[in-house]
């Protein structure tokens, strides 16, 4: 029995490649090509390492998400308090207007947009990233709860979706040319109700 070539590209590479499509394009608006031609792949390249366009989209999720849940996660750990983590992330995010980055806006939440109520695969590995934000913006509450810089009685799990909810807000301001001083007032306000 023989066996198929060995792949001669790094899978990597072409993951990363093909999540910039997803991010700048959205997943419907991704072709096959597009997605070949940033990937420098074959169709049957393709096939044989991610399988079809909706594998390579979970794939690219997957990795996106991973990587910022990690880097904020690890970013969490490091702050002095879970409240300057929380103020640092949001003024930095806001501070982003006019930029390559603001533009792209964010793919987990340019994602859940797109894909909507749908019940297929992508609209659920888009609504369990959601979750994951969710979940690590509760995790930094529960800290700040603990530190006493958010008051006893407040719901730390309702104020996670407060968070997340103004995340996603905040990027798509960013996204549909916000300036600096709309976003950063917003921001002021959002971190306003934490304190409440």
């Amino acid at each position: 029995m023989t066996r198929g070539r060995p792949i001669a590209f790094s899978p990597d590479e072409a993951a990363n490649a093909a999540m910039q499509v997803f991010w700048a394009r959205g997943y419907a608006n991704a072709s096959t090509r597009d997605l070949l031609e940033a990937m420098r792949l074959s169709r049957s390249s393709l096939y044989q390492a991610f399988g079809n366009k909706e594998q390579l989209f979970l794939e690219s999720l997957r990795r996106y998400r991973d990587a910022l849940v990690g880097r904020l996660g690890r970013r969490l750990e490091a702050a002095p308090s879970a409240m300057v983590f929380l103020e640092g992330l949001f003024r930095e995010t806001a501070g982003e207007a006019d930029s390559e980055r603001a533009a792209l806006g964010c793919l987990i939440f340019n994602s859940a947009s797109e894909l909507g109520q749908r019940s297929d695969l992508p609209a659920q590995h888009a609504r369990q990233s959601i979750a994951a934000i969710t979940a690590l913006f509760q995790r930094a509450l529960d800290q700040a709860q603990a530190a006493g810089d958010i008051a006893p009685e407040q719901d730390t799990r309702a104020l996670a979706s407060y968070l997340t909810m103004g995340m996603a807000g905040l990027r798509t301001l960013l996204k549909s040319g916000a300036d600096a001083e709309q976003a950063g007032q917003a921001v002021e306000l959002l971190l306003d109700g934490l304190r409440r």
